[in-house]
């Protein structure tokens, strides 16, 4: 019988968490992590214009949008999302985004930490980077890491 370690409770306060710079743009603030859980959950904070290229991911994913306008694409619908607005995207199911507002911010959900390997190794500590936008470090990452798939270009 395997045992479980007795997790401790976690409380992040606002702002709180480790900031990462995400190379496809934004800025991730980890709020529970394979650290902490068996749950991926970050904060994102977003300009106009930052958009993913069509992928899948092998979990689910889901984003809660907490302030901003998002165009969310899955499959081949479009979905206008705003502030309150949830979407959950089943795994493999090839999905992409932009922002349409001034800034957006985001809260990522993922069920496990299975993916985290990928963020980790596309973004760099949010202090002293220079947060340039290199999606060829997103694509080492998906080859080195998994996490994701890259499927095609953005549709926007």
């Amino acid at each position: 019988m395997t045992e479980r370690t007795t997790l401790a409770p976690v409380i992040r306060r606002a702002g709180e968490g480790e900031k990462r710079w995400f190379f496809g743009g934004g800025v991730f603030t980890w709020k529970l992590s394979s650290v902490n859980e068996d749950i991926g959950l970050w904060e994102v904070d977003m300009v106009e214009g930052k958009w993913t290229p069509i992928h899948t991911h092998p979990v689910s994913e889901s984003l809660w949008v907490l302030d901003g306008h998002i165009l969310y694409r899955i499959n081949d619908d479009e979905h206008e999302l705003g502030a309150g607005d949830f979407v959950m995207v089943p795994a493999g199911v090839p999905h992409a985004f932009i922002v349409k507002s001034a800034t957006a911010k985001v809260l990522g959900i993922q069920p496990t930490c299975e993916c985290e390997p990928f963020y980790r190794g596309a973004s760099e500590p949010f202090e002293g980077s220079a947060c340039v936008v290199d999606f060829a470090r997103i694509a080492l990452s998906a080859e080195q890491n998994g996490g994701i798939t890259i499927v095609g270009p953005p549709p926007f």
